[in-house]
């Protein structure tokens, strides 16, 4: 069984209009056509059974809305839905406590989207609240290749957020920090984070006519990578893709190919999703 913890899609009207937005910004093509349906056939193709899916609320009002949508498509088909929260709603424990009660195991933020420090007290008040609600938290850390020099979520400040918070589940995505990953390592290998493998191995995909050049082009290598998967324990590591921004084929046989074990390979691919999602 494989998972990838680490997806998004967009309603049908708006799909495109978002895709080209967000492909302009970051100057990279979309692999699937970003709706859930076109997440299905990517995951039929890249033999995923279930794909996480990850809303990203770009302003306090969208949260409740964006998280009924995600209560009523959850568990359709192989798409695991998680909500959403804004640093700037006002009630987030009620909501937070909605979520839970609707069988939601997590929910994604995004300080850079989102224009807030995740040291900030905003976010440390969320992410208490949803360690009381046993909730998952995704969160977007390091750089973000649509925002340039914005720093919102450096391994230092994600240190400095964890130190002050109580039990939660952490997952950094981008393999803790995007474009940080000098010193993932020793800000948050001995914390309890867990990290996703997504938009992290590799190079950027880029469009026809490349836009970076190869020294920005490149992403982790194999033996970073690796070496990343050990310092963290197999155990702390969950497979994502970033769909529709990569190619979930292609990340799954690149993920495959790495010199891990297998007991590695089924920590990162399935074991680990399990546990965090309550699947027995």
């Amino acid at each position: 069984m494989t998972f990838d913890f680490h997806t998004h899609t967009f309603p049908q009207k708006i799909a495109a209009a978002a895709l080209e937005k967000l492909s302009a910004a970051s100057h990279s093509p979309a692999f699937c056509d970003g709706t859930a349906e076109g997440l299905r056939r990517s995951m039929k193709e890249g033999k995923i059974d279930f794909s996480v899916v990850l809303p990203v609320a770009t302003n306090p009002e969208k949260v409740v809305k964006m998280n009924t949508v995600s209560i009523e498509e959850n568990g359709r088909d192989g798409l695991l839905y998680f909500g959403c929260m804004h640093p700037d709603f006002p009630d987030f424990k009620k909501e937070l406590r909605r979520l839970a009660a609707e069988g939601l195991r997590g929910i994604k933020i995004h300080p850079v989207y989102q224009g807030c420090d995740i040291d900030d007290i905003r976010f440390l008040r969320i992410l208490s609240a949803a360690g009381e609600e046993d909730l998952a938290v995704v969160m977007h850390a390091g750089d973000d290749i649509g925002f340039p020099g914005a720093v919102r979520a450096a391994p230092e400040q994600i240190a400095r957020a964890r130190k002050q918070l109580g039990k939660m589940k952490l997952i950094l995505a981008h393999m803790g920090g995007w474009k940080n990953w000098d010193r993932v390592q020793e800000c948050l290998a001995d914390s309890d984070v867990m990290l996703d493998t997504s938009f992290s191995l590799g190079r950027i995909p880029q469009k026809q006519e490349p836009y970076y050049s190869p020294e920005e082009e490149r992403l982790l290598s194999a033996e970073i990578f690796c070496d990343l998967v050990r310092a963290f324990g197999s155990e702390r590591i969950l497979f994502g893709t970033d769909s529709p921004w990569t190619d979930q084929k292609m990340s799954v046989e690149a993920f495959l190919a790495l010199p891990l074990t297998q007991k590695e390979k089924d920590d990162v691919l399935c074991n680990n999703a399990r546990r965090i999602l309550c699947f027995s």
